[in-house]
C-alpha cells in the first residue's frame, strides 16, 4: 500500500504553503480561482481524498430535532392543542429529511435545572420549544448554544427566533365582535401571568374596551389556573357581565358548564366566546365562537426557521406573527 497523500505533499509539488492548499480545497477566501483549480485538480491527480464543505457539513449532521414541551401540556385528558402541534412539525420536518424527536420537560426537571437529554451530546442539530418554558429554563436550553426556535410563545427579550399567533389583534376581533352585538359588561378569563399568549389575548380585549371606551373592571378579570399551571374553579364575580372573553376554548366549555348549572341560559342571558378553534368548539351547546389558530402556518415557519438557523440562513431574531380567522357560530347574542 503506497504512502498516504497529504496536504504537504501537494503544497510541495506546487512550491506554495499547507495553508493555502487548506483554503482551496475548503472552499475558503483568500486563494484565486485559477490557483484553487490547480489545487485541486493536483489533488485528484495525486489520489489526495477531501470532503467539500458541503459534504462536511451533512456528516456533521445526524439530522434530528428535538422538541420538547411541558409535560402538562401533554398529559392524558390535556388540552390536544399541543399534541396536534407536534404533529403538524413533524410532517414539515419530513419535507427537510428530518425527524423529530419529542420530550417532556416535567416540573421536577425545571425545579431542579435539569436539561433535556436530547440537550447533551450531538444528539440533535436544533431544538423547537413548544409552548411556554420559565424564563430560566429557556437560559438553561441557551446555554447549550444549540439552535433554538420558540413556538406558540416569546419570552420578553428575544433572546430567539419565536413563531404566534398574532393573538393581541385577534383578541381585539374578537372582542368587538362582542362590543357590536351590544356588550358593555365583558370580563376576561384566563391567568394573564401564565403565559405570553394569554397575555396578549388580553391585551386585544383590553385594547378593545379602551377603542370603545367601555370601562375595564378589575373584578372581571378572572384567572383560570394558578402557578403551577394546573387548571382552578373559576370564581364568577357578584356582578355578571353579559359576556365572558376566554383565553381558551376548553375554559370556554368549562365556563358553559358552571353558567348552564348556576341557570344562565347561553346565549340569551350571558355570551361566550373562547379561543384556538379546538374541535370541542363545535360540539358545545350552543356552538362556540372563537378564534381559529393557524397551526399548519405556525409550525412550517417554525421548522423553515430552525433549518435555516442550523443551515446558517438565519440569524436575525424577532416574531413571526401568523393571523388567527375569527370563527362565528351561536354562543353570542345580541343585549
Amino acid at each position: 500500500m503506497g504512502k498516504k497523500v497529504t496536504m504537504k505533499d501537494i503544497a510541495r509539488r506546487l512550491s506554495i504553503s499547507t495553508v493555502t492548499v487548506s483554503k482551496a480545497l475548503g472552499e475558503k477566501d483568500g486563494v484565486s480561482e485559477q490557483l484553487r483549480g490547480e489545487i485541486k485538480q493536483l489533488a485528484s491527480q495525486m489520489g489526495y481524498s477531501y470532503l467539500s464543505p458541503s459534504e462536511q457539513e451533512k456528516l456533521l449532521k445526524n439530522y434530528n430535532i428535538g422538541i420538547v414541551v411541558a409535560s402538562n401540556y401533554m398529559q392524558e385528558g390535556a388540552y390536544p392543542f399541543y399534541f396536534k402541534m407536534y404533529q403538524s412539525i413533524v410532517r414539515y420536518l419530513s419535507t427537510h429529511k428530518y425527524s423529530g424527536i419529542l420530550e417532556l420537560i416535567t416540573p421536577l426537571m425545571r425545579e431542579r435545572k435539569i436539561l433535556p437529554n436530547i440537550a447533551s451530546g450531538k444528539k440533535v442539530d436544533g431544538i423547537i420549544v413548544m409552548g411556554q418554558l420559565n424564563g430560566e429554563y429557556l437560559e438553561l436550553l441557551r446555554g447549550k448554544r444549540i439552535p433554538l426556535i420558540y413556538l406558540d410563545f416569546y419570552d420578553k427579550n428575544e433572546e430567539e427566533d419565536s413563531v404566534i399567533t398574532d393573538n393581541v389583534h385577534a383578541s381585539y376581533l374578537l372582542t368587538n365582535y362582542i362590543v357590536e352585538m351590544g356588550h358593555k359588561k365583558i370580563a376576561f378569563v384566563g391567568n394573564i401571568y401564565s403565559t405570553s399568549s394569554i397575555l396578549d389575548r388580553y391585551l386585544g380585549y383590553y385594547r378593545s374596551l379602551l377603542m370603545n371606551r367601555i370601562e375595564v373592571r378589575e373584578d372581571y378579570l378572572i384567572p383560570d389556573r394558578g402557578e403551577d399551571e394546573l387548571f382552578i374553579d373559576l370564581v364568577l364575580p357578584e356582578d355578571m357581565p353579559t359576556a365572558f372573553v376566554c383565553n381558551c376554548d376548553e375554559i370556554a366549555y368549562v365556563l358553559m358548564e358552571k353558567l348552564k348549572k348556576e341557570g344562565y341560559r347561553i346565549p340569551e342571558d350571558i355570551s361566550v366566546v373562547g379561543f384556538d378553534n379546538y374541535t370541542l368548539a363545535g360540539y358545545t351547546s350552543p356552538k362556540l365562537t372563537t378564534v381559529e389558530v393557524n397551526i399548519e402556518s405556525m409550525t412550517k415557519n417554525a421548522v423553515d426557521l430552525l433549518v435555516g438557523k442550523i443551515e446558517g440562513r438565519n440569524e436575525e431574531k424577532g416574531r413571526k406573527l401568523v393571523s388567527g380567522k375569527l370563527i362565528i357560530r351561536d354562543s353570542v347574542g345580541k343585549v
